[in-house]
């Protein structure tokens, strides 16, 4: 399956997309300091709305043929300031304060999960989802198929497990 950068996407594409990547996002454990599912939807659809937003406009969405999984990444050198910014505005409007700094507090748990490669050039999964309908069929072994290897991973204190992975020629 071919995955290709999303570019000059209509509304209702962007809109349709964001969609699928907060319903896949809104029961994810990374997001508990929300409240239970039902409780978060709303928080974790204007987050994952907002995040989306800077990875499009960052040039780092991509996307399946059949638009049913996308991926986010990015060359670690080339990130553009001004969409990190944006996005950073628009979340500390958008997501109480409280909720985002016990939710901050368990990434910084697991940056330093990565120190091996993150000084050299790299790139950056942002995030990896896969319609709901398609879960289970294979979508996320881009991985794999592109010879990636696991080398790490970290669990926060939330439970929520941070995956490293390389890849080597």
């Amino acid at each position: 399956m071919q995955i290709e950068l999303l570019i000059d996407a209509s509304k209702e594409e962007l809109s349709e997309i964001k969609r699928m990547i907060c319903e896949a996002f809104v029961t994810n454990e990374l997001f508990h300091e929300f409240g239970e599912v039902d409780e978060r939807r709303e928080l974790v659809y204007k987050y994952m709305n907002i995040y989306t937003d800077y990875v499009y406009e960052s040039k780092a969405l991509y996307i399946t043929e059949d638009h049913k999984g996308v991926v986010g990444f990015i060359h670690s050198k080339k990130a553009p300031l001004f969409p990190q910014l944006k996005m950073l505005f628009r979340i500390l409007r958008a997501i109480p304060l409280k909720t985002l700094k016990k939710f901050m507090g368990h990434v910084k748990q697991r940056e330093n999960s990565n120190k091996l490669y993150s000084k050299k050039t790299h790139i950056d999964i942002l995030f990896v989802c896969v319609d709901k309908d398609c879960q289970g069929n294979g979508y996320a072994k881009i991985y794999e198929h592109y010879g990636c290897k696991l080398y790490n991973q970290t669990t926060a204190s939330n439970g929520v497990t941070r995956y490293n992975l390389v890849w080597e020629k």
